[in-house]
């Protein structure tokens, strides 16, 4: 494969012309065989390895860098600080875009965070640039750190998230409370986590004059090339980013940095091309985390087991210098039915490295603060979890009253139960154990994430053979977008996949927009989808217009476009080939462009989410408090699903990161000095294969008209919300103990 273009992959195995088939991904022969290029692959000639040397404390400043010692190493050719960095055209202490953080980049010697960069070492191999990192032997002014709830600077944001308001009203709450027949009430609390991705952050930089070359790995290649191309005052136009390959990313990969500025910087203050990689301990830091939270959920019930008012606030973490905010508490906006809904977000400021969006941001942490109280309430009422969701039951969106451009949840709900065999659970805790005497608890999870698209465009080409080629700067992140993105344009061309040659990863083919946010599929779709049936269109025109073609004079009737040729609607047996509709007219070739178009009156006028819920059966030992989750049944409506292989993949990856988010993972600070002690993968915990338990997907048909013209909405990111919460739930089954804090340890169940 060549990386300059990102082009033809493997030849493509034949499993069926449209979307909608099983197909295995178009990249899978490539990764398991070694052959996908990754960023940190690429070794032009003449390279320098660039290291970040990082701040070990997490406030105060930088006092001295022996800057001498780190030159007089052999192969050292350079060390950047604050002193002699080569000034950028952006002032990076200011947010610039709406993906715009505010980025440490050497301006200046005050330390914000730990693991911050604080000097830049590029040397002629990777182990004179760590050693020459390591002589630097930074001297600090420390300041306390501020770690937590006990320390931070509490503040009113003017947003969280992405631009969402930090307080939304529907109702009268109060109201609501007062008329409630029993309230419920409960603390949560969600740690800090970080992306993880088995690709680092990395950069390969080349500059040639004003034109810049990047290899990275990268979620939002033309944005991003803008963004870059601002930072050094050239036109995004002279950027080219190369990206066909990320080892995950998450969301901490469709925004710059620090470390990759810094490199890029290098290699133009140097002249030579320069490769930085962060090492595992310095993702830890610059490049985003999913945020800390603090939330409390208040309930109004009345004497049915119906909510009259929800009200969740959440005090989320932030650094001392920028602002993002977990959008915690916005998850209890869309989820259930009740007449009063507020959510308010307050923020924290610590010692730490900016947040941003991580997997399911906002729905994640506050889907699992949600989904437990919401288990708390059920057992206020003397209900059935699952029956107390159904009777909260949304048949509108909560607080607009817009109908549901589809919503599926009920049929999620019952086919999840049918297969993990709810019906069977009793309603009061430790009632189950195993052959093993272990207990046994089941609970359950509502999962709800919304759909939204981003602006994207694309090309296709049909050639003289028959054959096609579309094109859009697309992001496989290991999803399998390179596979999906394909079949839909197959299918919009009436092609066999294996005729459709696929371009994407490189920032200079049209715009397919933001990797993230379960949107690629659909906004990167349908602009594939629009380019190939213009096409079509194009080729229709030329062979309605030939009297020596079969189709002469169809313009009025149409065709339909099957398996490489046109048929007349009013006659199928009317037909022709593109190779020989093309051939009569002398063309080698048709191209046309499409874009996402979605019919801005729909979006106003839908709700538009995917739903589901997920079923969790944990085991606990009675004596240890040691937790397993052994089961966990999803079922899910996610409208369309155009290769059903691919989505489960989604799914079980989605429910695993919710296992990790219930019983393992966390970052754990030092109080003392700010730093994370569990800076690796050794002791930050995921879940490895021991952890996975036994998981089924279940795709529950949906069609959905109008949440775009192929019908298709997001499985990324769905999976985590309720998987969190069926997991809490199902612990206090097994135990008769409410954990409020995740991950869910030992000492909480052994009261400790």
């Amino acid at each position: 494969m060549s990386l300059e273009t990102a082009s033809p992959l493997a030849p493509y195995p034949r499993h069926g012309s449209n979307a909608g088939q099983p197909i295995t991904r178009r990249d899978g022969e490539l990764k398991v065989t070694g052959q996908a290029t990754y960023a940190a692959d690429n070794h032009p000639e003449g390279l320098l390895y660039a290291v970040c040397a990082v701040s070990s404390i997490a406030r105060g400043r930088v006092t001295h860098l022996d800057v001498a010692a780190a030159m007089a190493h052999p192969g050292v050719v350079e060390v950047l600080t604050p002193a002699n960095r080569p000034p950028l055209a952006l002032d990076p202490n200011v947010k610039h875009g709406p993906f715009g953080f505010r980025l440490e980049v050497l301006q200046d010697d005050t330390v914000r965070y730990a693991n911050q960069p604080i000097a830049l070492v590029a040397a002629e191999s990777l182990e004179a640039a760590v050693e020459g990192a390591a002589l630097l032997n930074p001297r600090y002014e420390a300041q306390p750190a501020r770690t937590g709830l006990e320390d931070g600077q509490r503040y009113a944001p003017a947003g969280v998230g992405v631009g969402a308001p930090p307080r939304t009203a529907h109702g009268d709450v109060e109201a609501g409370f007062a008329a409630a027949a029993r309230i419920v009430e409960a603390d949560f609390e969600t740690p800090a986590q970080f992306h993880n991705a088995m690709e680092p952050h990395a950069v390969v930089a080349q500059w040639d004059g004003d034109r810049l070359t990047l290899d990275m790995p990268n979620q939002a290649l033309v944005m991003s090339r803008e963004a870059y191309g601002a930072f050094f005052g050239v036109p995004g136009a002279n950027v080219l980013i190369r990206s066909p390959f990320l080892g995950g990313g998450f969301g901490s990969k469709a925004i710059l940095n620090g470390p990759q500025l810094l490199g890029i910087l290098a290699a133009r203050h140097l002249k030579r091309p320069v490769k930085l990689v962060l090492s595992r301990a310095q993702m830890y830091g610059p490049v985003g985390h999913r945020g800390r939270t603090w939330q409390t959920l208040r309930l109004g019930l009345d004497g049915q087991g119906r909510l009259t008012a929800l009200r969740h606030r959440s005090l989320a973490a932030t650094s001392s210098f920028d602002d993002f905010l977990e959008p915690a508490a916005n998850a209890s906006l869309h989820a259930y039915a009740s007449p009063a809904i507020l959510s308010e977000t307050e923020g924290l400021r610590l010692d730490i490295g900016t947040p941003g969006p991580m997997r399911a941001p906002g729905e994640a942490s506050g889907s699992a603060a949600l989904e437990a109280a919401m288990d708390e309430a059920a057992e206020a009422c003397g209900m059935d979890p699952l029956d107390f969701r159904l009777a909260n039951y949304a048949e509108t969106e909560p607080g607009t009253g817009r109908p549901y451009s589809s919503k599926a949840l009920r049929e999620c709900y019952a086919e999840g139960a049918r297969a993990f065999g709810w019906a069977g659970r009793p309603l009061r805790p430790r009632q189950m154990r195993d052959a093993d005497g272990l207990l046994v608890g089941w609970g359950v999870g509502s999962a709800l994430f919304p759909c939204p698209h981003f602006p994207a465009e694309a090309r296709a080409t049909l050639r003289a053979d028959g054959t096609a080629l579309v094109e859009t700067a697309g992001v496989d992140m290991g999803q399998g977008a390179w596979t999906v993105l394909a079949q839909i344009a197959a299918e919009a061309l009436g092609l066999d996949p294996a005729r459709v040659e696929f371009r994407s990863g490189v920032s200079d083919l049209p715009d397919a927009g933001v990797a993230g946010g379960s949107g690629h599929t659909a906004s990167a779709g349908l602009a594939l989808h629009n380019a190939g049936q213009n096409v079509i269109a194009r080729l229709t025109e030329l062979a309605a217009a030939d009297p020596a073609s079969p189709l002469f004079g169809a313009g009025n009737v149409g065709v339909t476009a099957r398996d490489g040729r046109l048929h007349r609607r009013d006659d199928d047996s009317r037909s022709e080939s593109y190779a020989e509709i093309l051939a009569r007219a002398g063309q080698p070739l048709i191209t046309a462009s499409g874009r996402m178009a979605r019919d801005e009156e729909a979006v106003q006028s839908w709700a538009m989410y995917s739903h589901g819920a997920v079923f969790a059966e944990v085991k606990v030992d009675p004596d240890f408090g040691m937790v397993r989750a052994t089961r966990l049944v999803g079922a899910f409506a996610a409208g369309r699903i155009v290769n059903p292989r691919l989505v489960r993949s989604q799914y079980y990856g989605g429910m695993i990161w919710g296992a990790g988010f219930a019983l393992h993972e966390a970052a754990l600070a030092d109080r003392r000095t700010g730093r994370i002690m569990n800076a690796d993968l050794a002791e930050y915990r995921v879940p490895v294969n021991a952890d996975v338990p036994s998981l089924e997907a279940i795709l529950v048909p949906e069609e959905d008209r109008y949440v775009n013209p192929l019908g298709v909405k997001g499985v990324g990111e769905i999976g985590i919300t309720g998987t969190v919460g069926a997991i809490a739930n199902a612990v206090w089954h097994a135990t008769g103990v409410r954990v409020r804090r995740f991950p869910i340890h030992i000492e909480d169940l052994m009261g400790g």
